[in-house]
């Protein structure tokens, strides 16, 4: 019953924050653009629209989740409130994983938004609407979003003041969103090669990098997508029996749900063992 409060208490309280429906109402903003100008050319594609949504989630569901959750439960630690709101009774863990819920449901319920206007508008505006492509993208968008909800609340929970929770979700979006994607010498990958093989002469196997770079929930995301577009649309390989399983777009459904279960069991783990005195 007190994990049901807290849901229903958190989702009551964060509802009302301006810049999270802000960032979330841009995305449903871009989307209406994107079916628009798509719909005015010589062959308008659904599927095209969908692939530049894929693309900016990749900018905008990380801003989204992280704005929506990472003072959810540093903001109470700091402000003092997390005391009342452990005294009515609620255990910490359902302080932890109610705020998830409450929260995740807001993020899912902005992306769908989103995803719905753009359904709408493909009916009115287009000849023909691929719901199969359309309800696997829209899935995979919020698993994606899932997985960030969990890194800032469990950053939240891991951090005892509103500046160290911004600090901490600031240096996540850096490091998996901008470092960690991209293969330039001040990357991860980059980071790897100069270890090992300027360092220690031991070559990297490009299916080592591949799976590094795959670790990033961004990556992941982009690579499962396709499993929800047809073999060999804008470029997309199709299946290789030679492929690592480790590589297959399968196993990104696993790696993004370890994104969703790690970091807020790692949050909870500490918070539960946190002086909040």
């Amino acid at each position: 019953m007190s994990f049901t409060a807290v849901v229903r208490k958190d989702f009551t309280d964060v509802r009302r924050a301006k810049l999270l429906w802000f960032v979330g109402g841009i995305y449903t903003l871009f989307a209406v653009l994107f079916f628009y100008t798509g719909s005015t050319g010589e062959n308008p594609e659904v599927l095209r629209q969908l692939w530049n949504m894929s693309g900016l989630a990749v900018l905008f569901i990380p801003l989204v989740a992280l704005v929506a959750a990472y003072l959810s439960v540093a903001g109470e630690r700091e402000s003092g409130s997390i005391k009342f709101l452990l005294s009515i009774p609620n255990g910490r863990a359902d302080v932890v994983f109610g705020k998830y819920v409450s929260r995740a449901g807001l993020v899912s319920g902005a992306i769908l938004l989103a995803f719905g206007v753009a359904a709408a508008l493909s009916v009115v505006w287009y000849p023909e609407v691929d719901f199969g492509t359309f309800a696997r993208v829209t899935g995979l968008t919020l698993l994606f979003a899932l997985a960030y909800v969990s890194v800032a609340v469990g950053i939240s929970a891991l951090t005892a003041s509103r500046s160290r929770a911004m600090a901490g979700a600031i240096g996540y979006f850096f490091v998996f969103n901008v470092l960690w994607i991209q293969g330039s010498a001040f990357s991860v990958v980059g980071a790897l090669r100069f270890v090992f093989e300027d360092t220690l002469g031991v070559s990297l196997a490009e299916n080592t990098e591949l799976f590094v770079q795959s670790l990033s929930p961004a990556t992941a995301y982009l690579q499962s997508l396709r499993l929800a577009y047809p073999a060999g649309y804008r470029d997309l390989p199709p299946a290789d029996p030679s492929t690592p399983f480790y590589l297959e777009p399968e196993f990104m459904l696993v790696i993004l749900a370890a994104w969703v279960v790690v970091p807020l069991l790692v949050g909870y783990w500490r918070f539960e063992r946190a002086d909040l005195g």
